[in-house]
């Protein structure tokens, strides 16, 4: 008998976006195809950084104590002008994810390294990348996707249920399925420099964007003793004005950096751009990462969002492709990451401004400002933990309703006093939280038949004052997950796989709609 489907899901290109839609449907037992072009990691540094939320994804997929060993803590934002006067910071809080600090600095090469190193020690049997192939064609119909590549002269055809285009901003992908890319392209061309650090010099690990008109700079230190500025051309200029490193020393010389501080590795010449495609899926191919959006770099979350648009459709794919959630919970993908992808392409736009000294002073001021009516302790946006707009959730969002957030992740214990972080003792799994109190006791018949349906775990959450009460019982050692409800009203949340919450007594405890 001719097997059907080489694999459940096929990936068009290899980057981190590709790598963790993989290690996410991998994670699940769901087995992939991956197809990448280029038979080695591209080398030069283009993300920089990594956050919390990103974080705690690698913890989900348990790879997130690998990742720390090959990147570096970041220390704060700050923005000065040339002359060497601070006009913002932005210090970065203690993470309430589960990761402290909330930010790091990485070299994406190396991180990429060990992100497909995962893949291949830890899911062989389940994952398998054609390097040097070139995808050449995507036919869908009702039943599955079917892809055409060529590698060396030889052409080969796959066939999967569903097919991932994460094939960056020139995604061929998009293309072949009619998706459009709207937006903007800026006509300033950047070069990029990325350096090898020979001695340290005061204040390296800020963050730094130099603010000014003509030549606002981004000054960063990436993991693994690297260094990246990143420069804006003036008009007259053009990348043949910088043929060699000879050239570049001029520039970072303006900025107090010398031979004796960096050795210059490469660098290289890119545009920004402020794109999305028209849609994020037509039929069973869905597109991530650059492939549905493009972004200024200031927010530092381009390579970040791609790989959360990775993880939230992996694991949903995973379960319809188990059986464990019907084929319409699709749908919810592009509803949950393309308000999120427009979030932080906005914020990258602003800081942008801020760069460029294109914002007032007034102006400035009013970003920084405390909202008057606020119910939650305030964060700038940059730094805030991560809500979601619409998508699975049930009731209104907003700054006093816990509906769409993402749960903190302290340190809890189990009834048998085993310590551990939260989402250790979640599991993979939908679960009901209630605060001193087990919250299928509170459900209807007809909301708790809703939840069963879904595998939902439920648990109650004693304060550690408490004696634990049942088997399956959670203790807040921390003081974090108990005082989070309460502010919000809440006495039973209903927490998703990705720790976003979707459902609380304070709007109705049935289970959402898809």
């Amino acid at each position: 008998m001719t097997k059907r489907y080489d694999a459940d899901v096929a990936i068009v290109g290899y980057g981190p976006t590709g790598v963790i839609a993989a290690l996410t449907l991998a994670r699940y037992g769901i087995s992939a195809v991956a197809f990448e072009r280029d038979r080695d990691i591209y080398s030069r540094a283009r993300a920089v950084t990594v956050n919390d939320w990103t974080m705690r994804i690698f913890q989900d997929l348990g790879i997130d104590e690998r990742i720390d060993k090959v990147i570096d803590p970041q220390r704060a934002l700050r923005w000065m002008t040339y002359d060497r006067t601070e006009i913002m910071r932005i210090e970065h809080p203690p993470s309430t994810l589960g990761r402290t600090p909330r930010f790091y600095n990485i070299y994406q090469p190396t991180m990429e390294a060990e992100l497909r190193a995962a893949v291949q020690e830890r899911y062989d049997d389940l994952v398998t990348v054609h390097y040097g192939d070139e995808v050449t064609g995507i036919e869908q119909d009702a039943d599955g996707v079917t892809v055409t590549s060529t590698a060396d002269g030889v052409t080969r055809t796959t066939r999967a249920r569903y097919a991932i285009g994460a094939d960056g901003g020139s995604s061929a992908t998009r293309g072949r399925i009619g998706c459009k890319l709207l937006g903007d392209t800026d006509d300033v061309t950047w070069v990029v420099v990325d350096c090898h650090v020979k001695r340290w010099w005061p204040d390296r690990d800020f963050l730094t964007f130099w603010s000014d008109r003509e030549r606002p700079v981004v000054d960063i230190a990436l993991s693994a003793g690297n260094h990246r500025w990143e420069i804006p051309l003036k008009p007259d200029e053009t990348p043949a004005d910088y043929p060699t490193s000879a050239e570049i020393w001029p520039l970072l010389k303006a900025l107090g950096v010398s031979e004796d501080d960096v050795e210059i590795h490469q660098h290289a010449f890119y545009q920004h751009h402020v794109r999305m495609a028209d849609t994020f899926r037509q039929g069973r191919v869905f597109l991530a990462g650059d492939a549905a959006h493009l972004m200024p770099p200031w927010a530092g979350a381009g390579m970040q969002t791609g790989m959360r648009d990775a993880h939230n459709l992996g694991w949903k794919l995973a379960r319809v492709l188990k059986g464990e959630l019907p084929e319409s919970w699709l749908d919810t993908y592009e509803a949950e990451r393309r308000p999120n992808a427009a979030f932080y392409t906005g914020l990258a736009v602003g800081l942008g401004r801020v760069i460029k000294q294109e914002v007032s002073e007034e102006e400035q001021a009013e970003m920084n400002a405390v909202p008057e009516s606020t119910v939650t302790p305030f964060e700038p946006p940059l730094t805030a933990p991560p809500v979601l707009a619409g998508g699975w959730i049930r009731g209104e969002t907003g700054d006093a309703s816990v509906i769409g957030r993402m749960i903190p992740q302290p340190i809890t214990g189990d009834t048998t006093g085993r310590m551990a972080r939260l989402d250790h003792h979640l599991g993979h799994h939908f679960v009901l939280l209630g605060d001193d109190v087990d919250p299928a006791t509170l459900l209807s018949a007809e909301e708790k038949a809703g939840w069963d349906g879904l595998g939902a775990h439920y648990r109650a959450v004693r304060p550690k004052t408490s004696h634990t009460q049942g088997p399956d019982e959670l203790v807040d050692l921390d003081e974090v997950v108990l005082p989070w409800m309460r502010r919000y009203g809440a006495r039973v949340i209903a927490v998703r796989p990705d720790r976003f919450v979707a459902a609380a007594d304070t709007h109705g405890l049935a289970v959402p709609t898809v």
